[in-house]
């Protein structure tokens, strides 16, 4: 059976391997067959195949539904 991961559009995401500019946190910004992923710390913006970004996810730091209540 084929694992689920717990991840979605707009959530803050660990790379198990550092971008070049040090930090590991991305933010999800597109999904489909292709996700599109923008570094937390440079803003660069990548592109990966979900077979690839499941390979490559360490652990999702933050939910985007995760929002503070006044």
């Amino acid at each position: 059976m084929v694992d689920q991961k717990d991840y979605g559009l707009g959530d803050l995401v660990e790379m198990k391997k550092p971008h070049a500019c040090g930090t590991n946190a991305w933010i999800i910004n597109r999904m489909g067959a292709d996700i599109k992923l923008t570094c937390s710390a440079c803003e660069r913006t990548i592109m990966l195949t979900r077979f690839n970004f499941d390979k490559r996810l360490k652990k999702v730091l933050k939910k985007a539904d995760d929002k503070q209540e006044d």
